[in-house]
């Protein structure tokens, strides 16, 4: 039951729900989200944690830069099934085709120039 809740809670924000159907079938800095979504660095982290401990998404760390993914197989089984019914509900939604066009303009930028064009530090993870 503590899964189902924090699972229906994280998926409450339409800029969580189009940050994971951003993540499907790939995983991305935390910068690229940022573009996407177009809010500020500290909004978006706070989604993604929201996500993270809704066991939504994983985390790998690669030196500054922070990548996101949706969870994999050994997820509970409420958020396997979040995650399906997610994908499967909105791959059509006109929103969800529109981040994805931009998505695929925002990964042909350099990590680095992407974290600068936003304003953020070199040195500053992302």
């Amino acid at each position: 039951m503590r899964d189902f809740m924090g699972v229906t809670r994280a998926l409450g924000d339409e800029n969580r729900v189009r940050a994971l159907m951003a993540l499907r079938g790939r995983e991305l800095c935390l910068c690229q989200i940022i573009e996407l979504l177009e809010l500020a660095p500290s909004t978006v982290s706070k989604h993604m944690s929201i996500l993270k401990q809704a066991r939504l998404v994983d985390t790998r760390k690669s030196g500054r830069w922070v990548f996101y993914r949706l969870a994999g197989n050994g997820a509970a089984p409420e958020v396997q099934g979040a995650i399906a019914w997610l994908c499967k509900s909105l791959e059509r939604d006109s929103f969800i085709v529109q981040d994805d066009d931009h998505l695929q303009e925002i990964l042909k930028w350099d990590l680095s120039i992407l974290c600068a064009a936003q304003g953020r530090k070199v040195n500053e993870t992302c």
